[in-house]
């Protein structure tokens, strides 16, 4: 008999940073390791992943990181982490890892910790084992995952939906599924976004009509954003594309790359002779992919609106297809970028979740898999806490006992002891890392704070220059401001911030001791109340004063 620990160091309570920790005495088992989009207002922040502490301090007890599929927000923090952990093995299906192997190789990582796996072969780790289950998601090869325990198996199942008609790397063992419930299933750990979506998924997430309908009507060039993961929604559109005399340009080499492969390893179904270069991105029939990067969404699609790229410029006569379900904290910025090409006069299309949600599992899916699988309990992951509540609301639906439906938040411990539930509250230590360029873990809430300042209301940089045995001021005090005033307009302003500063410089330097930080709270205070009465703006001061 065993104690077992289930929680999250992310994914509970948000969208993205997926990680997922289950310990069975001294072993520990990790399931995935996603990040998050940044918000609007988390400026200059790339991404953000899980603090993974606890993982570097009980590094030599983890038996691996294993991986259901080939999306950011499940995959998106191994680089960081492996840069810090090399030791670390990566367990992932076969199209999975040469995703995962693109991203290593871009970071100049070794790939000597990635070991591949294959659905419905057992990995054995002493008394316990890891059991991949094949899944239906928008990337080939995605998995669930069964840890077998001596108390009974635990099951994550990443994203999923249930359609009968997704075949080869897309297809769901149900009869795998089945055989994991009647052996006994501990606890299920199972995905909420859609929680309070009703019916099943299926057929709603196709895109193939509308993309039909799309090519039939729109003469001139058309630039498809997708994400470089939706491997099944490339296809859908291919599939349309080979009914056409179309060709395809591919902007993004994450994007070309992960396609190229995906075609030469039979995952997708194209003619790469279809496939143009760049220089035919000004082609009048040709439907243009455009990718995102991992850390900016829409960044390319961005840089081709403001007309920084190089090869192409958005004309009146093309069309803007939004492919993919907008990320959560991106909508303010996905609505700009779509009024911005509305403005250019191109046709916006957006293929919205509402009309054809993605491959995540509605309500119906829930209720079947809790079916196939007759968890004793029962913890709602990856969502906000409202799906975490209505995936809480479909099992208890389905004859799940309230008391043995665990909502959890990130790092609230779910503990079990020889099978059973034990409420003792335990609690690890959770935060977020904050990625910013190539540097980690240094952009805090000052900083953010910082620059949202400095993006509404600029800056004012004050100067000056004392005697250091005189202590009189040999220059200055100059005001500069960036982003704050336009100064030719604003001479008197200006000139009247300089006055109030050589005032509180001469009202402090009267004595052989100067308290240089008493004269900047001084000149700080009052400038800050001069300009905000002058102008309602309150810009960032910084007050710089040396001595010669």
């Amino acid at each position: 008999m065993s104690k077992i620990k289930i929680f999250a160091l992310g994914g509970q309570n948000e969208s993205g940073k997926n990680m997922y920790i289950v310990e069975v005495d001294k072993d520990i088992f990790v399931f995935d390791a996603g990040l998050k989009y940044a918000d609007d207002k988390m400026l200059g922040v790339d991404y953000i992943i899980p603090n993974y502490d606890y993982i570097k301090e009980n590094a030599d007890r983890i038996k691996g990181i294993f991986i259901t599929h080939g999306h950011d927000e499940h995959m998106g923090a191994l680089c960081d982490i492996i840069k810090d952990l090399p030791n670390l093995k990566i367990y992932a299906t076969k199209f999975t890892l040469e995703i995962i192997k693109e991203e290593f190789e871009t970071d100049k990582l070794s790939l000597e910790s990635l070991v591949e796996i294959k659905p419905h072969k057992k990995i054995k780790f002493g008394q316990n084992s890891i059991f991949p289950i094949s899944l239906t998601h928008t990337v080939p090869d995605a998995v669930g995952y069964v840890l077998y325990t001596p108390d009974g198996a635990i099951f994550y199942t990443g994203n999923f939906v249930f359609d009968p008609t997704m075949l080869g790397a897309y297809k769901t063992d149900i009869g795998k599924l089945a055989y994991v419930g009647k052996q006994g299933v501990l606890c299920l750990l199972s995905e909420s976004l859609y929680a309070d979506k009703r019916g099943f998924t299926s057929p709603n997430h196709r895109t193939n009509g509308k993309i039909r309908e799309i090519l039939n009507r729109h003469e001139g060039r058309i630039l498809y954003n997708i994400y470089q993961a939706q491997l099944y929604r490339i296809q859908e559109l291919f599939n349309e594309i080979m009914e056409t005399d179309r060709k395809v340009v591919i902007m993004g080499k994450r994007l070309e790359g992960v396609i190229l492969k995906a075609i030469d390893m039979k995952y997708i179904n194209f003619d790469k002779k279809r496939i143009s270069s760049i220089h035919h991105v000004n082609d009048e029939k040709v439907v243009i992919l455009v990718s995102d990067e991992r850390e900016k969404p829409f960044s390319n699609l961005q840089r081709i609106i403001r007309g920084y790229d190089k090869f192409i410029t958005i004309t009146p006569e093309d069309t803007v297809v939004f492919a993919s379900p907008v990320y959560d904290g991106m909508e303010h910025t996905a609505t700009k970028i779509q009024d911005n090409i509305a403005r250019i006069g191109a046709d916006v299309i957006e293929l919205s979740r509402k009309t054809f949600p993605s491959h995540h599992a509605s309500s119906e899916d829930l209720m079947l898999m809790i079916d196939l699988m007759q968890p004793k309990y029962y913890m709602p992951v990856i969502g906000e806490y409202r799906h975490q509540v209505a995936n809480a609301n479909v099992a208890k639906r389905v004859g799940i006992a309230e008391e043995n439906i665990l909502l959890r938040l990130n790092g609230e411990v779910a503990y079990f002891e020889n099978g059973q539930l034990v409420d003792n509250g335990f609690k690890v230590p959770v935060d977020d890392i904050l990625i910013d360029g190539l540097a980690a873990g240094d952009v805090g809430e000052l900083v953010l704070k910082d620059r949202e300042l400095l993006s509404d209301n600029g800056i004012v940089i004050i100067t000056a220059t004392l005697d250091k045995k005189t202590k009189e001021v040999l220059a200055g005090p100059e005001v500069l401001t960036r982003g704050f005033i336009f100064v030719k307009d604003n001479i008197d302003l200006i000139k009247e911030a300089e006055k109030i500063s050589l005032a509180v410089i001469k009202s402090n330097t009267k004595s052989n001791y100067i308290d240089f930080a008493k004269i900047k709270s001084g000149i700080r205070d009052k400038i800050g109340k001069y300009f905000y009465e002058q102008t309602e703006c309150k810009p960032m001061v910084l007050i710089v004063i040396g001595e010669v």
